[in-house]
């Protein structure tokens, strides 16, 4: 049974910094491309960061580039995504995501595991 869990979310400060952790199992992890979305509430889920299975490239939303970054570390079966200069706007539930075996994938519905979601708020 696959099961993607987020952790590290919570309530910080504009122009702070969090680490958000997602943790795998019941999957190979390193044949998998991994990606972050959020949800702001009211709004439909929005791709953030992803970063693929084979090369570890790096994509991201033009909202967050230069600000967040998405690592991966296939010992430890997890990934991260670093939020640095967080404002307002990203105030959501963030989800981690897998999909296997494709490069440079950003689109919600190509991936097929999901965690549950952790919450970040950042007030103003």
């Amino acid at each position: 049974q696959v099961q993607l869990v987020e952790s590290g979310g919570g309530l910080v400060q504009a122009g702070g910094s969090l680490r958000l952790s997602c943790s795998a199992s019941g999957l190979t992890f390193r044949n998998y491309g991994m990606g972050w979305f959020r949800q702001a509430p009211g709004k439909e889920r929005e791709f953030v960061a992803a970063i693929n299975w084979s090369d570890s490239n790096t994509y991201y939303a033009d909202s967050v580039k230069g600000r967040f970054t998405i690592s991966r570390d296939n010992a430890k079966n997890t990934a991260y995504l670093q939020m640095n200069s967080l404002k307002p706007e990203d105030t959501a539930v963030y989800y981690c995501a897998a999909q296997f075996g494709r490069v440079g994938v950003t689109i919600l519905s190509e991936y097929r595991y999901w965690g549950q979601g952790t919450q970040v708020t950042v007030s103003s």
